[in-house]
């Protein structure tokens, strides 16, 4: 039988309050919430003046696992993933092989149960060369399908590219479908008359002039009037442009909502102000576009058009990333230091703590269907986060946790700092200190 934990005196965030209380962990679950008594036998961890989060479950990730592990791991990348109060992730399809099959994604759950410290799901891939056997299966078994990062891969793996395939996928699957909306006939139209100008050696400055807001505009237009005309559940994976965030609605509960949408931390924190002094470094797809779309992005978020927060985790090394344009890979690492972002917002008055919880922990649960996960509630998983928000820390090499070394945040400083993380009840980070004894479990949800 596991210790009892017992958090005494944290200000809990949960479910649009605030309040102290203490929080009983007990055999994995939380056992109490409330005024409890110190008894022998429990761990005793004293939150007072610290705010105790759901564990951030975050909706999108790239870990790297299987094929790609010189860049992340299950292992490396949940492991900084906790140390940033992240406890749950879904990982995409684009790993090597990319993950197609269902004999694939069981292989994946597999690597994941011996590797990975935090809590994981897995998206089926979907693209051109299997949407047929995808629709022959019940996807209800699968928490999501995606094409996101299959693109790499070959031309042609977009739906988004392809409204045949996107209507054939839409009026099949049943479960989530989780796209990456951007018009590649644009991105290509751009890449042509650039490399015209500039041969190679493209400045990263007119990667979102390259990758612009027609094209993702355009693509997530028609993908959400295919989804609607099909009845079918669409998730707009890492929204960027302003424009587009009034293509989504904010007056219905999540719950009732078919067609959903997510912003991923760095297209809220940089801009194309900061192409000049970080250059590839944050060379994502879709591209970081204005302090316009920024705003719009953060406005859409607080009034729920947007409905969860991720990261889009993609580690690279740092020689992958230091290429000309072309052979620079897009993606950089976030998970360890997302919270971190959110609560400077909040520093700046531009959030609350109860809307970042809602949008990091709550939502993504209920998007998702998680079980007993993204919330402080008795008999739910004990995912949890202490957090001290008056501690200041700057990002360095030093002490990043990422297998690739480096971070486009290096330099930062925050003022708050993760203090603690609980998966499934065990303390895992304390501190800079670890227990890696139990690795984190499969996520249960429910498409029905």
């Amino acid at each position: 039988m596991e210790e009892s934990i017992l958090i005494k005196n944290s200000t809990i965030v949960n479910e649009g309050k605030l309040f102290i209380a203490d929080v009983l962990l007990k055999d994995g679950l939380i056992e109490k919430i409330g005024n409890i008594n110190i008894q022998p036998d429990y761990k005793l961890v004293d939150g007072t003046g610290k705010h105790l989060f759901p564990g951030i479950i975050d909706g999108q990730v790239h870990f790297r696992d299987p094929g790609l592990t010189h860049k992340g791991d299950l292992y490396t990348e949940s492991k900084a993933a906790i140390a940033g109060g992240v406890t749950s992730f879904i990982d995409m399809p684009n790993t090597v092989p990319n993950i197609l099959t269902v004999e694939s994604l069981e292989e994946k759950y597999e690597i994941a149960s011996k590797k990975s410290l935090a809590n994981y799901s897995f998206f089926l891939g979907v693209n051109g060369d299997n949407i047929d056997e995808v629709i022959k299966i019940n996807t209800q078994q699968f928490i999501g399908v995606s094409d996101d990062g299959l693109y790499f891969t070959k031309k042609g793996n977009l739906l988004a590219d392809s409204p045949e395939k996107m209507e054939k996928l839409f009026s099949n699957c049943k479960s989530i479908i989780a796209i990456h909306s951007e018009k590649e006939e644009i991105v290509e139209e751009n890449e042509r008359i650039f490399r015209e100008k500039y041969g190679e050696d493209i400045p990263a400055k007119l990667h979102p002039v390259i990758r612009n807001t027609r094209g993702c505009y355009e693509a997530t237009e028609r993908a959400i009037h295919l989804a609607q005309k099909h009845n079918a559940r669409l998730h707009i994976l890492h929204l960027t442009t302003e424009a587009e965030t009034h293509l989504f609605r904010n007056d219905i509960p999540l719950e009732q909502k078919k067609i959903t949408t997510e912003v991923s931390v760095h297209h809220l924190w940089f801009s194309d102000k900061d192409y000049d002094r970080l250059g590839m470094l944050i060379k994502w797809n879709p591209a970081i576009k204005s302090e316009k779309d920024k705003q719009g992005l953060m406005k859409a978020l607080l009034d729920d058009r947007i409905d969860i927060i991720t990261t889009d985790h993609a580690p690279h090394t740092i020689d992958e990333k230091q290429q000309t344009y072309f052979k620079s890979m897009s993606g950089a690492p976030m998970v360890q230091h997302t919270l971190n972002c959110m609560l400077e917002f909040y520093k700046q008055d531009l959030i609350s703590l109860e809307k970042i919880v809602e949008k990091m922990c709550h939502n993504p649960a209920i998007l998702y269907n998680m079980t007993k996960r993204g919330f402080i509630r008795e008999g739910y998983y004990a995912d949890l986060t202490l957090v001290d928000l008056n501690s200041k820390w700057i990002v360095s090499k030093e002490n990043l946790y990422y297998k690739c070394g480096w971070s486009p945040l290096e330099g930062t400083t925050f003022q708050t700092k993760i203090y603690q993380t609980f998966v499934n009840g065990n303390l895992v980070y304390d501190n800079g200190h670890w227990d890696e004894k139990t690795n984190g479990l499969a996520i249960e949800f429910s498409n029905n």
